[in-house]
């Protein structure tokens, strides 16, 4: 019998690799191996083999970049990115008429034709395109001279008309309607003007849905009145605008709020039944106090290009409008046609919108209108 397998003998040393793999003795080795024999009944484990390969652990992955907002455009870059079509459309054409070209009939009236398409209107292009004519006839006159000119000359026309809107505190509460078509803005524009005399100025404003039609405009305005911390009025879905502007007045000067903004239902300038209906809201709302409506702002959307002087025209003379608010300045507004408007009806123009937060309404500003619709620097 050799040593190695004589009871008590010494068992030879088994190596690191052996020790690692678990392997046994071959008795022992036998041993386990029947240890392992599934019983009658008894379903055998499936067993994995054991891999000796050091697995690396994964690099973790990198943490995605904080991606930073990008930063708010100033108010000015945000009026000519407004105003980008018009300014585009009529500095597109001042430089095609006056390059290389000296000042003659023809180019005048090329550049009157420029400004009409515009929608600046007949008699503010005429008046425009004499004062280019002016001392320069038969001389060559440059694109930005001409540019210059023309900002000037829109100036001349809004500069009168860029009023704040004023409120008199003394009239308690000063009651705003807001008025205008379908799809103007009317809705969103109140919840900006609210906060701006609300968080800005520190007046108590109550909101009255009075957009009856539209449950959405309801709920968008009850909306703002939560984020402003601002009561709102309103009934349900199809009830009365004008007994709605009533009990709102009156539900204001129970809480001795300083301001009533009411908004109203969208509605075509030639739809009679629904004009007549803005009248009785006017009518209910002198019942309680007769000088109510202290202000009446007509919204206009600034792409609607023409159509806003016939609904100028029809609301003013329906519902004595004291003041303008024009919004929708997205790029693909024809903001020429505020300069036919002020021309032909002289209503103070009291903010402008380019965009759907509170920050992008702002008082109105003639110079600024004037070079951004031009194309000039600020």
């Amino acid at each position: 019998m050799a040593d190695a397998d004589k009871p008590g003998a010494a068992q030879p040393k088994r190596s690191l690799l052996d020790r690692l793999r678990g392997r046994k003795e071959p008795a022992a080795q036998a041993q386990a191996e029947a240890e392992t024999v599934p019983r009658d009944g008894e379903i055998e484990a499936p067993t994995a083999p054991i891999s000796m390969a050091l697995e690396t652990a994964p690099e973790a992955e990198p943490a995605p970049p904080v991606l930073e907002p990008p930063p708010k455009l100033s108010w000015w870059k945000r009026l000519r990115e407004g105003l980008s079509r018009s300014s585009q459309a009529i500095g597109g054409g001042i430089n095609d008429i006056f390059s290389k070209r000296k000042l003659d009939a023809d180019t005048l009236q090329e550049l009157e034709d420029v400004l009409i398409r515009a929608d600046l209107g007949a008699a503010a292009s005429l008046r425009i395109t004499e004062a280019v004519a002016k001392g320069r006839y038969d001389k060559n006159v440059s694109p930005d001279e001409v540019k210059n000119i023309l900002a000037t000359e829109i100036e001349t026309v809004l500069d009168p008309l860029a009023q704040p809107l004023e409120i008199d505190k003394s009239k308690r509460p000063f009651v705003i309607l807001v008025i205008g078509v379908n799809g103007s803005g009317k809705t969103t524009t109140i919840g900006k003007l609210a906060a701006k005399f609300s968080r800005d100025d520190g007046l108590k404003v109550v909101l009255a849905a009075g957009d009856t039609f539209r449950a959405a405009a309801i709920e968008q305005l009850r909306i703002w009145g939560a984020r402003l911390n601002c009561d709102v009025i309103a009934r349900e879905s199809g009830g009365d605008a004008a007994g709605l502007g009533f009990d709102a007045l009156k539900a204001a000067r129970e809480q001795n709020a300083d301001l009533l903004i009411m908004d109203t239902a969208g509605r075509l300038q030639n739809r009679t039944e629904l004009m007549a209906e803005l009248e009785k809201i006017i009518r209910v709302m002198k019942k309680f106090d007769p000088e109510a409506p202290h202000a009446v702002l007509l919204v206009l959307d600034a792409t609607v290009g023409q159509n806003a002087l016939n609904q100028v025209e029809i609301f003013s003379r329906v519902a004595g409008v004291t003041g303008l608010v024009m919004t929708k300045l997205d790029g693909t507004a024809r903001g020429g046609i505020l300069v036919a408007i002020a021309e032909k009806f002289k209503l103070p123009i009291h903010f402008i919108g380019v965009g759907e937060s509170a920050d992008d309404l702002e008082s109105f500003t003639a110079r600024d209108f004037a070079r951004a619709i031009a194309g000039l620097d600020e």
